[in-house]
């Protein structure tokens, strides 16, 4: 499955995107730096109801949101590995534990602990089209 699209389509992609995913719960965004990842997650929150400002997680290593309608908020787990330096540091950071909450989580730089990601994990690429424009694929599993 693939996007291009522009930052007025943003939403609209955020909304494909989740109806796409169907009831996956673990999405690893890569990506270059600069190409969009937190931009694209701060839609994809958006869309799923999150009221809580959603900001980089880059020092927390974590952020926590809640989601959903009628009083039964659920979890969604924002996460940017950019800072650690392997599995162990994440580990320690608690992001495991998210990872196998059963809960959304939503993933940068997926790529500082690969070996600790569920087997079903979505892998989601976001690259530069032009200085405007974003491509957005989920992996072929």
């Amino acid at each position: 499955m693939e996007w291009q699209f522009t930052l007025d389509q943003l939403n609209e992609t955020a909304r494909s995107f989740w109806k796409k995913a169907g009831g996956a719960r673990v999405f690893a965004f890569h990506g270059p730096m600069g190409a969009g990842k937190t931009t694209f997650i701060h839609a994809l929150c958006e869309t799923k109801g999150v009221k809580d400002v959603v900001g980089s997680p880059s020092y927390s290593i974590i952020n926590e949101y809640a989601y959903g309608e009628d009083g039964r908020k659920k979890p969604l787990y924002h996460m940017d590995l950019y800072r650690l330096n392997d599995e162990e540091e994440a580990q320690r950071a608690g992001v495991e534990d998210a990872l196998y909450s059963g809960s959304v989580c939503l993933v940068e730089w997926p790529e500082r602990a690969p070996g600790i990601f569920p087997e079903n994990t979505v892998h989601v690429y976001i690259e530069l089209v032009d200085g405007t424009t974003r491509r957005l694929k989920i992996a072929d599993n």
